[in-house]
């Protein structure tokens, strides 16, 4: 047991004198040293601005995907996705809702009864999703209310129709006018209807501002002939990262009639869209860490070269080249964690910045943001994660750099590197 103790206090004392010795040597040439960490801490900065934006842009056209409409989650009569036909529509389960939303992540849960029907006025006639909405709840989850820009406001509407302005132009009407409704309700009955149209929105996406028309939620009911039904429950949480875990909260709380679904099953278009620019951000990060890896690795290859004597002159007077070799791994890594740590502490206050104010775009790439209903910004993220993963990186890069004054420390001849 005592040999036990003494052997472990051998080697923490020699682990100190490692590291007093390694310190020592650093501070002994600071400009040799602060070149090479400066190396390490702009290769951690670049990277951390890099992947903060990469972040950000895919959290921010996440958070616009599913707050434009969809939500993070939604739910649905069992088979109403596959086939969008009213007979798979459900009934109205305020419990169930109440209980949905009130799970921890909840924020919104917006019920829906979607459909389409023959919209006309006069000889013009157009295929229309109509959808009945509760004002209150819609607005406070997508911003509907914002979009009014002519008649009554959202949150003050009760009867009539909100057409879409450009669905309102192809129709050539106007607030206070009146347009027919025709279409299946639910088991087939059908469906007509003349109602006065009470506002017009406006849409960013043309797809959208020629299309959409809303109706209230127990309107299109009684007109479809659907009372107490809906197609749909969308849900909006306060991060995406519980959209799995509050999924699977629901699908134990619902029935066999209801299908859960995450907006990654809704929309797999914008999951490629995400995972093509995840393969550009990649490569550009792989090429900047090879610039990295050159750069850390030339700053090595100097300070060792410039050592050479120094080194030939300790081993000559005796001092073992594993112990040289750990001295110099341990500087190594010094260096390394005092670039990565300072090019953290620099870029986050900048990062945080960028993230309450990010950078405004212009010209002809923000008018085709604006298009798809983006506002025209380079976000930001301060996810702790861009900050460790590309300090790790970079530290690991400059730590595989110790490798080189291992190699030349092994073949190493004193009288040789004493000359030089």
């Amino acid at each position: 047991m005592q040999a036990r103790l003494s052997s472990v206090n051998i080697f923490r004392s020699s682990a100190v004198f490692f590291l007093r010795l390694a310190w020592r040597n650093l501070w002994r040439n600071k400009k040799r040293t602060l070149i090479a960490g400066a190396s390490v801490f702009f290769a951690v900065f670049l990277a951390v601005g890099m992947s903060s934006v990469q972040f950000g842009s895919h959290d921010y056209m996440i958070h616009t995907a599913v707050s434009f409409y969809t939500g993070h989650i939604q739910i649905h009569g069992r088979n109403y996705w596959e086939k969008h036909s009213l007979d798979q529509s459900m009934v109205l389960d305020t419990a169930f809702m109440s209980a949905g939303r009130s799970l921890p992540h909840v924020l919104h849960a917006v019920p829906r009864f979607e459909t389409a029907a023959l919209v006309s006025h006069g000889t013009l006639t157009k295929v229309s999703p109509v959808i009945g909405i509760d004002p209150i709840r819609e607005s406070a989850m997508t911003g509907l209310g914002k979009r009014v820009i002519r008649g009554a406001p959202l949150l003050g509407w009760k009867d009539g129709v909100i057409i879409a302005e450009g669905l309102a132009r192809l129709l050539k009407v106007d607030v206070g006018d009146s347009i027919v409704i025709y279409g299946q309700g639910y088991q087939g009955v059908t469906a007509a209807g003349i109602i006065r149209i009470a506002s017009i929105v406006k849409f960013p996406l043309d797809e959208l501002n020629n299309a959409m028309l809303y109706l209230p939620l127990d309107a299109a009911q009684e007109l479809f002939s659907a009372s107490g039904r809906i197609t749909t429950i969308s849900l909006l949480l306060d991060s995406d990262d519980a959209a799995d875990e509050e999924a699977a909260a629901l699908r134990a709380m619902t029935d066999g009639n209801k299908e859960v679904m995450t907006w990654r099953e809704m929309m797999p278009e914008l999951l490629q869209a995400i995972a093509a620019d995840n393969g550009g951000t990649i490569i550009m990060l792989l090429i900047l860490y090879v610039v990295i890896g050159f750069g850390i690795f030339s700053t090595v290859m100097m300070m060792t070269a410039e050592r050479s004597r120094e080194f030939g002159i300790t081993i000559a007077l005796g001092m073992k080249r594993w112990r040289l070799m750990s001295v110099t791994v341990i500087e190594a890594l010094i260096i390394s964690l005092i670039g990565a740590v300072a090019g953290i502490a620099v870029s986050i206050p900048l990062v945080l910045y960028f993230y309450h104010h990010p950078i405004q775009l212009g010209g002809d790439y923000a008018k085709a943001m604006m298009a798809y209903g983006m506002e025209p910004i380079i976000p930001f993220s301060m996810d702790p994660m861009v900050f460790i993963i590309q300090g790790i990186i970079v530290f690991a890069l400059g730590a595989f750099s110790a490798l080189y004054p291992i190699m030349i420390l092994r073949k190493l001849e004193p009288v040789r590197a004493m000359r030089r």
